[in-house]
């Protein structure tokens, strides 16, 4: 299954990434929403989390024509989702407007984690609050992912989050920025993932690129991996 992409609804030059896509082997149905992966984020149970910044907003709008129940119905029947979990905003430099993966992830089928900045002074202190308290709303187990210190480049915030982790079989990865916060981040994520083994990896230059790890890798069935 290949859903459709058009560049975050900002890039223009998107095409030869979307035609990609479909010379996957094993694709063979494409739904015709636009979709990202790093938009969602699902607990393989029929939960779904996602933000409303992302698939709602009118700015960089995916699928403007859709609307929130639309959307679900979507999600429903191509994904299996039972529930939908909607945050507010995602984090400030992110420039996909809300991707879930710097803000949110399941860690289990009734867990997750969600980042969170300790500062009044930082602008992403009240949206990254109003999502903590969406979460307590949710049957869900939450626990707190710190926030590194703001990174600049050329006068951009970036996007730096340790919720931007990728799990593997046997290892999550999970970025870090020579921070003091890191050990804290690597620390939790070791409690929430005890049978995978957690490694840092240093993403000071890889978020120059506005992502990290889970922005530039897929998961690979292992059907297609011979």
């Amino acid at each position: 299954m290949k859903f459709n992409f058009n560049g975050w609804a900002k890039y223009e030059n998107y095409i030869l990434d979307d035609d990609a896509g479909r010379k996957i082997p094993g694709v063979r149905w494409q739904p015709d929403m636009v979709l990202e992966g790093g938009s969602i984020d699902v607990n393989g149970a029929g939960l779904l989390l996602t933000t409303e910044e992302c698939l709602l907003s009118p700015v960089q709008a995916r699928n403007p024509a859709l609307t929130r129940e639309q959307i679900e119905s979507r999600l429903h029947d191509y994904l299996g989702i039972d529930r939908v979990l909607w945050l507010h905003n995602g984090i400030l430099g992110d420039d996909t407007h809300g991707h879930i993966d710097d803000l949110a992830r399941f860690t289990s089928h009734d867990s997750i984690v969600i980042v969170s900045e300790e500062d009044p002074a930082d602008p992403n202190h009240e949206p990254l609050l109003e999502n903590w308290e969406r979460v307590q709303t949710m049957a869900l187990h939450a626990r707190k992912l710190p926030m590194p210190t703001p990174l600049w480049f050329d006068g951009v915030r970036l996007p730096a989050s340790y919720a931007n982790f990728y799990i593997a079989n046997r290892t999550v990865l999970v970025p870090t920025f020579n921070d003091p916060n890191d050990r804290i981040a690597l620390n939790t994520l070791s409690e929430c993932f005890p049978d995978r083994e957690v490694v840092g990896i240093n993403c000071v230059e890889l978020i120059w690129g506005l992502g990290t790890l889970h922005c530039m890798t897929q998961q690979q069935p292992a059907i297609w991996v011979k």
